[in-house]
């Protein structure tokens, strides 16, 4: 089946869709149906009984395939592959469920999740979610104060944690973080879990902590409880504007069919195979596609711990393809920039076979064409963008492989699937135009897989997403359709900005700055300007090895920009840096770039990767005359 006729299919009928999609899943109870308008947004598969980790493990032993590998964990900072059949993880979740239950952890209670990329990571999932516990991962290393806002507001009964992290050439000790956030905290845990790493193993406090293994010991394993179709599987916290992270829960009913489907649809992936997302279990995508959606699809999933770059050099996502097999991969576009700045040739990629990948999927941030481009000449295989948030928890606009191979139009995530109806809006609400910039609102209700509402917060999940567009999700980013019904995400909708009464997209700007041979990475943003309102200032990392002087690419920029998108720019200053400043996840942190330009107080994000940057960002600014004044 085409893709209009599976879309048109599902518009048409998006309970019977919605209903035959479920049919993939194991169900102790099937539900009645499938949409239940209640709750602030409505929900999926309520009144079925399901169990998301007998879905992503038992089900494929009792099918026979409990040889296959499920998780492939490689390491390049340790120097180390390991492999874990669906057997043998079977026995190792069932083993920590059935320590988490002995010690009370049942239906309803959360636990907290703070682990670096080790398989331990997705057995501590998977066991929450076999006993019916609600989990939340928390990134590893995370600041000890955000931790502690997370445990305030899930309120855990326990805490699984590892010893330390691992970074190119250092040991980061969670433990110590994890002390001090407890101890700001004013909800305590009940107990942790300590995973002992060789390189640095922890103090246990007594009488609340427990060693990984001693904790296991004698117990008996647990069985899957199966939970109602809304019962949340996790919690997940994300940045809100105000500082205050909101957290997005995921309904268990919905994420297990919305994954399963998307698995197959539009990562083209069965059991058996391959699949890796290079991303880490505290995003988004870590739950989706390296936990639960390769798992659910019964194939392997790369669990990786190391960086694009230096974890040894610039080859090693093509390593670890060759190595594993692996027929997709899914990463973000600012790794295979940082990629790309390494190595601008694409010399590491031609000494390896890479003849088992169909596809790179690219999300998290906006792909710009050169990017894609740059990969596809190398690789020779569709390079496909796909845009989605950590609210949805899957795909809004993608390119779906598994039903046909739509043609690529760089610079867009291709089309809507099934579940979302994608409408472009002026401020007032109405749709505008194809090819009109506007605010991309989905009309509602989400498809399962969807948040339902927020942890603890539904007023805030109303005026944080339903407010604005009465009858809308509104996405907070902003872009077009074109004629053929392509999507395109150019900016935040904070970052449109408004030139002398201009709406102009800070992502239009990204894309012709990218496409000058000399820039590797870059970032637009509006600031405060005194005659116009606001102006654009663009920032710019060079690729390795390039001799053209610094003003000369500046000016270079400058004139394409004016070349491209016109006068109506404005678009006259920018400058050099070494590095962009960004979350762990690889999002240019824009807004704080912006109050920095603008003489702004800011909160330090809790997600930013390095805060020495934003100094070298102060500075750069400072040289172009902001803040003014």
């Amino acid at each position: 089946m085409a893709y209009k006729d599976l879309y048109a299919g599902w518009k048409a009928d998006p309970e019977g869709f919605w209903m035959q999609a479920a049919a993939a899943i194991d169900w102790d109870r099937a539900p009645s149906r499938a949409h239940f308008d209640q709750g602030p947004a409505g929900e999926w598969f309520a009144d079925g009984l399901v169990n998301t980790c007998w879905n992503a493990v038992d089900r494929h032993v009792e099918a026979g395939r409990g040889d296959q590998p499920a998780i492939i964990h490689d390491s390049p900072i340790t120097g180390t592959t390991a492999s874990i059949t669906y057997r043998a993880l079977r026995d190792r979740v069932a083993s920590l469920a059935g320590a988490l239950r002995d010690r009370g952890v049942g239906k309803g209670d959360r636990v907290i999740i703070y682990m670096p990329m080790v398989p331990e990571a997705l057995e501590a999932m998977l066991a929450c979610t076999r006993i019916g516990a609600i989990h939340s991962v928390v990134f590893g290393g995370f600041a000890a104060h955000e931790l502690a806002v997370r445990i305030d507001d899930a309120r855990p009964r326990a805490i699984i944690a590892a010893s330390c992290g691992l970074e190119p050439g250092r040991v980061v000790p969670y433990k110590p973080l994890l002390d001090a956030a407890i101890e700001g905290a004013r909800h305590k845990p009940e107990f942790c879990v300590i995973l002992q790493r060789d390189q640095q193993p922890a103090q246990l406090v007594p009488g609340r902590d427990f060693a990984w293994d001693s904790i296991q010991k004698g117990v008996t394993p647990a069985d899957c409880l199966p939970v109602e179709g809304n019962h949340p599987a996790y919690v997940l916290y994300t940045s809100g504007t105000t500082g205050q992270p909101k957290g997005v829960i995921r309904h268990t009913a919905g994420h297990l069919v919305a994954l399963a489907w998307s698995m197959r649809n539009i990562y083209a992936i069965e059991a058996g195979d391959v699949f890796w997302a290079a991303s880490d279990v505290g995003w988004v995508v870590g739950h989706s596609y390296i936990c639960y959606g390769p798992l659910i699809a019964g194939a392997t999933t790369i669990v990786f711990e190391g960086k694009p770059v230096g974890t040894p050099d610039a080859g090693t996502f093509w390593r670890v393809i060759e190595d594993h097999k692996a027929k997709s991969f899914f990463t973000a576009p600012t790794a295979i920039r940082a990629v790309k700045r390494e190595d601008p040739k694409g010399d590491f990629i031609r000494r390896h076979d890479l003849s088992c990948l169909q596809a790179v999927f690219l999300a998290g941030e906006r792909a710009d064409p050169d990017t894609i481009q740059w990969l596809e000449d190398r690789l020779h295989l569709p390079v496909i963008d796909h845009w989605w948030q950590t609210e949805t928890g899957w795909a809004i606009a993608a390119n779906p492989l598994g039903i046909e191979a739509l043609p690529v139009r760089k610079g867009s995530p291709s089309v809507p699937m099934p579940g979302y109806d994608v409408q472009v809006l002026d401020e007032a609400g109405h749709p505008v135009a194809p090819g009109t910039l506007g605010a991309i609102a989905v009309r509602l209700p989400l498809p399962p897989g969807t948040l339902p509402s927020l942890w603890n917060a539904e007023d805030r999940f109303r005026a944080s997403y339903l407010a604005h567009f009465p009858g809308f999700y509104e996405t907070g980013d902003a872009g077009y359709v074109d004629e053929d019904g392509y999507l395109y995400i150019m900016a935040r909708t904070d970052d449109v900005i408004n030139v002398a009464g201009h709406r102009l997209s800070t992502g239009a700007m990204e894309e012709v700055l990218s496409g000058h041979p000399a820039v590797a990475e870059c970032a637009v943003i509006g600031v405060a300007d005194s005659l116009k309102g606001q102006m654009p200032v663009g920032f710019l990392c060079l690729k390795k090895g390039v001799d053209t002087p610094d003003a000369q690419v500046v000016r270079e920029v400058v004139q394409r920009v004016r070349d491209q998108i016109g006068p109506v720019a404005a678009f006259k200053l920018a400058c050099v840096v070494d590095r962009l400043p960004k979350t762990r996840s690889g999002k240019i942190l824009r807004a704080t770039m912006v109050k920095i330009a603008d003489g702004e107080e800011f909160r330090m994000p809790a997600t930013i990767d390095d805060p020495a940057i934003l100094d070298e960002i102060a500075t750069a600014l400072r040289g172009l005359g902001y803040p003014q004044g």
